[in-house]
């Protein structure tokens, strides 16, 4: 591998961290973002709902925009509005302004998720081997470092612009000088697209499958971070110490899993790992349901983890394989069921919670999770070529840096 890819590599994995870092102070925060404003309980889930709606119309805007400018460009540019935005909502003082820096940090967020990702499967069809899951990994950390710099603001009980400026000062002139080394990959040869099926541009149809996954694959996400520590209080009694355990452990647990996911989709291939990614994500959520205490809850959480963690990367890379000739526009379009599964997932086990019970609402990502063996297979589109050690390298496409290499 080239110098050029290893620092294009090394300088999205850095896009990916701070993403992590700086969602993670906005939505740890929601709390002290409430009492600044004066949001009323009623009001708080119209601005948590615009936020995901506002990404989506990012991510479909961002799938006509690649079309004229580079996705390398469009991440350069959207990261530090994302991060500007999240200064905003921690230095403004009426809810209009609240409303502003929330719907910019929305829109940003949309082309900044799908742009990330867009470079990160083409740099994976260069490199000819699975690296998807090692930038989701860079992202599980930079949300640990942020829900622990989060606490410490909460515990010092620091302004929210205290607590987000020094994180920004840092990472924004970071993320600017490491986005020269971005690299877009070049378009897939003739061929591949013809193995893939994607020389005519997306086929909504094709894609479908790999939509239902994401959005499986967040409703899962969502229930873990907005209900495992009620639930733990609520439902397993627990001390409300403890009831901020489990989300720190998924987010271990998530990091470790991507950490390893790559090698295992080298040697065994994507389909089994998707498939025991699922298997042991629904464990979890059964062991979490039939928990009879806190300590049996958090095995649960921690499988949650383990098994949820594959399923997003390898659902963008199987995007990338399945239209190699259209991979911006598929990621564009299939990043808007992240979005969708995150609106749907905490309301749905919220309503099955006040109406059934808690423990029975767990069983519903559990069974949407499970749906994802049925699709399995098509995470093998083209040939498998990134992982089960079928990958065929390209070492003569290096790609082109973004800042002209």
């Amino acid at each position: 591998m080239t110098d050029v890819l290893r620092r294009g590599r090394a300088s999205l994995a850095f896009s990916f961290f701070t993403q992590g870092a700086t969602f993670a102070l906005l939505v740890t925060r929601i709390p002290a973002i409430q009492d600044r404003y004066g949001v009323s309980d009623a009001l708080l889930p119209v601005f948590l709902a615009a936020v995901p709606i506002l990404a989506g119309v990012g991510s479909v805007t961002t799938e006509q925009l690649v079309k004229r400018i580079r996705p390398s460009r469009l991440l350069r540019w959207s990261q530090p509005v994302v991060m500007l935005a999240l200064l905003g909502v921690g230095s403004g003082g009426v809810m209009a302004e609240l409303a502003v820096a929330l719907a910019a940090f929305g829109l940003a967020v949309g082309a900044l998720d799908a742009s990330m990702n867009m470079l990160g499967v083409s740099l994976q069809r260069t490199y000819g081997r699975s690296i998807m899951l090692s930038f989701h990994a860079a992202y599980s950390l930079g949300g640990i470092l942020g829900a622990s710099l989060a606490w410490v603001g909460a515990h010092w009980h620091l302004a929210l612009w205290v607590s987000y400026l020094p994180v920004v000062a840092v990472l924004l002139p970071a993320a600017l000088v490491g986005s020269r080394w971005y690299v877009d990959g070049d378009p897939a040869p003739v061929e591949e697209e013809a193995a893939g099926g994607g020389a005519g541009g997306v086929v909504f149809k094709v894609l479908l499958p790999l939509c239902l996954v994401m959005t499986f694959a967040y409703i899962g996400d969502s229930t873990v971070s907005n209900w495992s520590a009620k639930y733990l209080k609520d439902v397993l009694g627990s001390s409300e110490q403890l009831a901020t355990v489990p989300y720190n452990v998924y987010m271990v647990t998530t990091l470790v899993g991507r950490g390893i996911g790559d090698f295992g989709v080298r040697r065994f291939g994507a389909v089994p790992v998707v498939r025991l990614g699922a298997v042991v994500a629904a464990a979890g959520f059964a062991v979490v349901a039939g928990a009879p205490g806190a300590w049996v809850g958090m095995v649960g959480f921690t499988l949650l983890g383990l098994g949820l963690c594959v399923l997003v990367p390898q659902t963008f890379a199987a995007a990338g394989r399945l239209f190699p000739g259209a991979s911006d526009a598929a990621i564009a379009r299939l990043n808007i069921f992240n979005y969708v599964g995150f609106l749907i997932g905490s309301p749905l086990v919220g309503a099955l919670g006040d109406a059934w019970s808690y423990r029975g609402a767990m069983l519903v990502p559990m069974v949407l999770v499970l749906v994802t063996l049925v699709y399995a297979r098509s995470f093998a589109a083209g040939s498998d070529r990134y992982g089960g050690g079928h990958e065929r390298p390209r070492t003569a496409d290096v790609g082109r840096g973004s800042n002209g290499l």
